[in-house]
Formats: C-alpha cells, structure tokens, sequence
C-alpha cells in the first residue's frame, strides 16, 4: 500500500495507478456535494442545462461543511465527510458524464460507482468521520460557493486544499471495492461460527 500527493487537476493515469489500501493526499480544487447538490447535478443534465462548476479531473467531496462569514470572507470551520451512500443513486452519472476522478466521503458505496470507476478511471476514497476540524486545517481558502438557495451544507463549495487527507482509497479504477470485501468476508465468518453451534 503505497502514499501518493495528488494536485488537481487530476489525470486519469494518474488515478488508474491507484490500488484499494493506498492513502492519498490532495492539494489543489476540490467541490463539495451532498444529496441536494446531486440532485441538482442530475437534473441539470437531465434537461441539458449547463454547470456553474466543472468537475473534469476534478474532486467531489462528500461533505456539508460549516462555514462562517468573516470580514465578508467565507472561512470553513468544519468540513467533516458524509455518509456516501446517499450518493450511490447519482455519482455514476458524475464520474460518467462530468469526469470526476477522486470521489471522497465517508461509510463506501455500492456496486454502480464501482463500475463507473472501472469504466471511466475513478477511484472513491474514505476521510475519517469525526474529524471535521483536521478536514478544515487543509482548507486554504473558499475560491466559490453555488446553490447557496439549498443551504450552506448543501451548496456547492469550492475550496482550495494543501495536503486533504488522509484518504484511504476503497474502491479503486479496477473496480474493487474494499467496503463490499470487508463486508463479504465478515459474513462469511458469521455464517460459518453460527454453523459450528
């Protein structure tokens, strides 16, 4: 398991070299999305409107971060992950049709991102939850914010990080899918010491 510095924007060579295990740090833009910004995405593209952000070998970011006004700046205080999964009915369309190459969140995802990351040359990677504050001493500054009529957890923020991590790469561009494994292999063991009583 290796450790790999990552600058956006991010190639897909670069991704494809990534394998479940490997810890990333990344420096450079990334956005944040949580369900309603999804939701967005998915219907803008559904009736062919365009983004105010483009995604392309960029980074989405599970997370609702607090952020606070200062001196008509804003500043991120916390910018802890959220619970992936939510996103499963939606990020195959990012990684496809936008060019995600770095998904970041926290809890894994299923089997359409999986295959989304094979197909295209992404990988979805875990942050710690509970660490909303080590998440926010990466953050250098908010560059932009979009849908803020959603809210602020769940508009669209633009923020450019020094060294984002550590993330622990689960699903990687063959498809493997570390969270599924774990799963798997733990219930086989359950199955198997239930069968021994």
């Amino acid at each position: 398991m290796a450790v790999h510095s990552l600058a956006t924007p991010i190639p897909e060579e670069a991704v494809r070299r990534l394998r479940v295990g490997d810890t990333i740090f990344i420096s450079g833009v990334i956005y944040t999305a949580r369900d309603a910004a999804h939701k967005r995405i998915a219907e803008h593209l559904e009736r062919g409107l365009q983004l105010p952000f483009n995604l392309r070998n960029g980074v989405v970011y599970h997370c609702g971060p607090i952020a606070v006004k200062r001196n008509s700046e804003w500043v991120v205080v916390s910018a802890g992950p959220t619970t992936s999964m939510r996103m499963e009915p939606y990020e195959h369309i990012v990684i496809e049709r936008l060019g995600a190459r770095v998904v970041v969140g926290k809890g894994g995802m299923s089997v359409r991102t999986a295959e989304a990351c094979k197909r295209f040359g992404a990988v979805y990677a875990i942050f710690a939850g509970g660490a909303g504050v080590l998440a926010a001493q990466a953050v250098k500054r908010v560059v932009d914010v979009h849908w803020l009529d959603l809210g602020v957890p769940e508009a669209v923020w633009v923020l450019e990080v020094e060294n984002f991590g550590p993330l622990t790469i689960a699903i990687d561009a063959t498809g493997r899918n570390l969270i599924e494994e774990v799963l798997s292999s733990a219930t086989k063991r359950k199955l198997g010491l239930l069968s021994k009583k």
